[in-house]
């Protein structure tokens, strides 16, 4: 959130009323679906709710006849019923009750799912087919069939969801996806902290403390928790009780303390919370830990009489953490807190509670093998645990939160509502100690909410450690896992773009540095070769490719073998049009030609960015893997310049797709390196050849070193060089043991064409004696101006035989700077 909120594309702004209306794209002439997505309490619901208010006040989107409005939390309800289309919207809207089937089919409506996240329905997108408004099944069916475009094709279908939640719609059903992030300017959320704060110099004070705690910072992108931040701060700053909250816990303590003393409407100054209070809150507290676990984000009233709690308490006692809304439908109603983090906090006070009255009845179903006498060290080091075992991290700000009503002064905040406190300083430094040690095999992304349990703890000495680290001249400092998690964390959110993370470069164990990935989101070069990366690391590095705006130009993935195996995770990144990756290193990474098919076909739908793309040392590419690069090679959009292939078994039928690919698009690549696949042979060359003699063709360097050539493949390529001569700048043959004098005598009528640039040639271990030199002295002569650097090492060759180079190196009349030999 943080990266977004200071790097957002700033042209990339769309307006509500405007979510179905085209771009300018061709590919985007019709939008049926959309699908908005955003976290917890950054507006979506507000979204909906404005985008309808204006149309039904007639000042936008007139052209729709009918909007209605469908929420997930009201549809849950009635997910065991069965009801036509009519029938459920006339359920939920009995205004609608005239709404004749014919008059639904035949207007131009849009239909709000708004929610998706707060849904109990089974949503089964192989489920079948429904396409009349008067044919009845189960809701979620009725929902597929919508979304699918099955049931009322012509009418416009709007999703809002959070991210985690949207992977249920399948992305060939969405036609445009939004996101909405909150306040994502330091200036919206000053100006949103102006309206509660007239006092200059108080607003000052918060705003300033804001930007000093970067948790506290982060979070108030999302709305609502710029307005629970703002209720808080306004009552600390006016009572003067404390000092300002620091962290996530503290700010949350204060939250609850003050919604108590304004219960009823009275405007309370007593400073602790009243048993009354107390047992309200543990019975919201035990409703928001057992739907937590289940992930559930609204709850009905008979989950709040299985904690023993009733509506009438619930609308007395503290409507500001948790509020109902009244369905007219049987005449139920739906319950949430007023923001997710508000359930995660009142979860982990319940939790907390529990285990310092040793109730563990509840706790053992989060928390196994939890014994009578386990102290709050082992019990916390267990959930951390159990947290990170989440795929989701539907758990991580519970956790945080759970640490962080360990201390003391929370713990002296809250009072009896916690419980008898198991905490001293010297449990408080073992807890800090156990977070610093701790090791784990969730994702690094993961892995970085140790280092947020430790912000909760008020240990700042990690963060103290990275900001020597970030001192130029201390990478030799051992670094813990983490450190390593922490330091990814803060490279991560810094508002400079790392210039380059170089996994090696670090001095930790491997874990250490596997939790260094993170990082690749905000840097320019990732160098990662032989970091022993998984698919979750894959995840990671699609994600920073895929990001707006991605930073990442250059990404080296080499000794890698996961990225054949899940070369699809990586090619979402590739394939995504915000993707300006310029070098790509793939090497030894045991690509087969089904990675090399589903990566031309990424880099074919995003080929204009690239410009080096290196795949050495994959002995099964072979022929079948570079016939499928050449799809990428001959996109008209391709600007690739450098090309590395070498050991990778290719064959003269390599060369012949890569000459018919090259043929199509030739004026950008500079580099083609072939070297070790010394089954190209002179057929190999002639093929290339084809390529090289194109007038538009602009290579600078040919690497054909070890690839089975003789005479008869220089004569090729002597003749296809001379027809194309000014842009070669380095030629390497070497390791080509029957090129010999003959084949040498060809090259060198290239080499005195007057049009020849060659800088470097490279002979070596080509069996030449001292007839090559000869030859070679003789074309120089007639073209004396280019060539710089001549490698006849390991040739059979005489002080004698080189007597007339050496002369031309000496001579200020050529350019020949080095000639390297045996003599």
């Amino acid at each position: 959130m943080e990266t977004l909120s200071q790097k957002t594309v700033p042209d990339a702004a769309l307006s509500c009323r405007d979510i179905f209306t085209p771009q300018g794209a061709p590919q985007q002439s019709s939008i049926r679906a959309a699908l908005t997505v955003g976290v917890a309490g950054v507006g979506k619901t507000f979204s909906v709710l404005k985008f309808c208010l204006d149309w039904a006040q007639g000042s936008e989107n007139q052209e729709l006849q009918l909007v209605v409005p469908l929420s997930f939390r009201e549809m849950n309800l009635v997910r065991r019923g069965r009801y036509s289309l009519t029938e459920l919207i006339q359920a939920f809207h009995p205004a609608l009750q005239p709404l004749s089937p014919h008059a639904l089919t035949h207007s131009k409506v849009l239909i709000i799912c708004d929610g998706l996240d707060e849904s109990r329905l089974p949503l089964d997108f192989s489920c079948e087919v429904v396409s009349e408004v008067t044919q009845t099944s189960e809701v979620s069916v009725l929902l597929v069939n919508l979304i699918r475009g099955d049931l009322l094709p012509h009418a416009l279908i709007w999703i809002t969801s959070r991210p985690a939640a949207a992977g249920q719609i399948p992305a060939r059903c969405v036609h445009r996806v939004t996101e909405l992030r909150g306040f994502i300017t330091d200036r919206q959320k000053e100006m949103f902290f102006r309206t509660r704060f007239s006092e200059e110099e108080q607003l000052q004070t918060v705003l300033s403390h804001l930007r000093t705690s970067r948790s506290l910072h982060t979070m108030c992108q999302i709305p609502v928790f710029s307005s629970i931040t703002a209720t808080v701060l306004e009552h600390v700053l006016r009572t003067s009780q404390s000092e300002l909250p620091q962290t996530l816990t503290d700010l949350y303590g204060h939250f609850l303390l003050v919604q108590a003393q304004k219960k009823d409407g009275a405007k309370s100054s007593a400073s602790e919370l009243t048993s009354a209070d107390c047992e309200l809150l543990l019975k919201l507290g035990r409703l928001a830990f057992e739907q937590l676990q289940k992930e559930n984000l609204t709850f009905y009233q008979d989950e709040l009489q299985r904690v023993g709690l009733s509506e009438a308490a619930v609308d007395s006692g503290l409507p500001e953490i948790i509020r109902r809304e009244s369905n007219v439908l049987h005449n139920k109603s739906v319950y949430c807190f007023i923001h997710l983090s508000v359930q995660e906090f009142l979860a982990a006070v319940h939790v907390l509670h529990c285990f310092n009255t040793k109730n563990n009845k509840d706790l053992k179903r989060f928390v196994k093998d939890l014994g009578l006498n386990s102290t709050v060290d082992m019990f916390l080091r267990k959930a951390l645990h159990a947290a990170l075992k989440s795929p989701n991290g539907h758990l991580d700000l519970f956790v945080r939160f759970l640490h962080g009503l360990t201390l003391e002064s929370n713990q002296r905040l809250l009072g009896a509502l916690l419980g008898p406190p198991q905490t001293d300083s010297d449990t408080q430094q073992t807890l800090i100690k156990n977070l610093k040690d701790m090791k784990t095999k969730a994702s690094p992304d993961r892995s970085i909410n140790i280092f947020h349990c430790l912000t909760e703890l008020h240990d700042r000495s990690v963060h103290q450690q990275i900001q020597k680290l970030l001192k130029p001249g201390s990478r030799s400092e051992r670094l813990s896992p983490t450190l390593c998690s922490a330091l990814a964390h803060t490279l991560l959110t810094s508002e400079q773009v790392l210039e380059k993370l170089e996994l090696k470069s670090y001095n930790s164990s491997a874990e250490g540095r596997l939790r260094l990935v993170p990082a690749v989101r905000n840097c320019s070069q990732a160098l990662f070769c032989d970091s022993k990366l998984s698919k979750i690391h894959l995840d990671i590095v699609a994600l920073a490719l895929s990001s707006r705006p991605s930073h990442l130009r250059v990404l080296d993935l080499s000794e890698n073998p996961v990225v054949n195996a899940e070369m699809q995770v990586l090619c979402e990144g590739l394939q995504s049009p915000d993707c300006r990756l310029e070098t790509l290193r793939l090497e030894k990474c045991g690509l087969s030609e089904s990675s090399c098919s589903s990566l031309a076909s990424a880099l074919k739908s995003n080929p204009s960015y690239l410009r080096v793309l290196d795949v050495r040392e994959n002995c099964e590419l072979k022929d079948s893997g570079v016939e499928r690069l050449g799809l990428f090679l001959q996109s008209p959009d391709c600007r690739l310049e450098k090309l590395i292939l070498r050991y990778c078994d290719l064959t003269e039928s390599s060369c012949s797709s890569l000459a018919s690919a090259l043929k199509s698009n030739p004026s950008y690549l500079k580099e083609l390196d072939l070297q070790g696949n010394r089954d190209l042979r002179d057929a190999g060359v002639e093929r290339l050849c084809v390529f090289l003699q194109n007038p538009d063709c602009r290579l600078e360097v040919l690497r054909l070193y070890h690839c089975g050539l003789t005479e008869s493949g220089c004569s090729s390529l002597a003749s296809a060089l001379k027809s194309n001569p000014s842009h070669l700048r380095e030629l390497d043959i070497g390791a080509n043991t029957d090129v010999k004098d003959a084949g040498v005598e060809h090259l060198c009528g290239f080499l005195q064409s007057p049009d020849c640039r060659l800088e470097v040639f490279r002979l070596a271990l080509c069996g030449i004696s001292g007839r090559s030199c000869s030859a070679m002295a003789s074309a120089l002569k007639s073209n004396p101006s280019h060539l710089k650097h001549l490698d006849l090492w390991a040739s059979d060759l005489t002080s004698c035989d080189v007597q007339e180079l050496r002369e031309l190196e000496r001579s200020p009349d050529f350019r020949l700077e080095h000639i390297s030999t045996h003599v």
